[in-house]
């Protein structure tokens, strides 16, 4: 898969139904018959989307996991707690169960946002506030994580 591009502002109904916007809808389309899965975020209060195909991937790693070791055991458990699998309906829109809003707080305004291969969704101003982070701060940890490539691995 490549990697998804864009961030869109939308909204959740009261039924917890999601349009996904069409320029995301377009970048899915040979992925969305497959179906996908939706997952807590484990760093940020935002839910992920992952289509089928990506989800495989990271399960295939985790099954890798000696079970065991009782740590591995309580990530896997903490990792997949409220996965769900979900589809696109006729109208292109994803349900986004109730204990999923619940936990990124999402009441109607939400940003879809491309992450490389998964799309993360968002309670509006809890995405604001972490992308409207202090300048300062994201070039340090751009700096950190991204200036530590040595000539051979340049990234452009």
């Amino acid at each position: 898969m490549t990697s998804l591009i864009g961030s869109y502002e939308c909204k959740v109904d009261a039924k917890g139904r999601l349009a996904l916007p069409m320029g995301i809808r377009k970048q899915l389309e040979g992925f969305s018959h497959e179906g996908f899965v939706l997952k807590r975020s484990v760093f940020q209060p935002c839910l992920e989307l992952y289509p089928m195909q990506e989800w495989q991937a990271v399960m295939k790693e985790i099954s890798q996991l000696n079970r065991f070791k009782k740590k591995n055991n309580e990530f896997i458990r903490r990792f997949t707690a409220g996965v769900k699998p979900v589809e696109l309906d006729n109208s292109g829109r994803i349900q986004i169960a109730k204990d999923l809003i619940q936990f990124a707080n999402i009441d109607k305004n939400v940003v879809v946002s491309s992450s490389i291969n998964i799309i993360e969704i968002w309670d509006k101003d809890k995405y604001e506030a972490e992308v409207s982070s202090d300048e300062d701060d994201f070039a340090l940890l751009a700096e950190e994580v991204m200036g530590n490539f040595e000539n051979d691995e340049k990234l452009s």
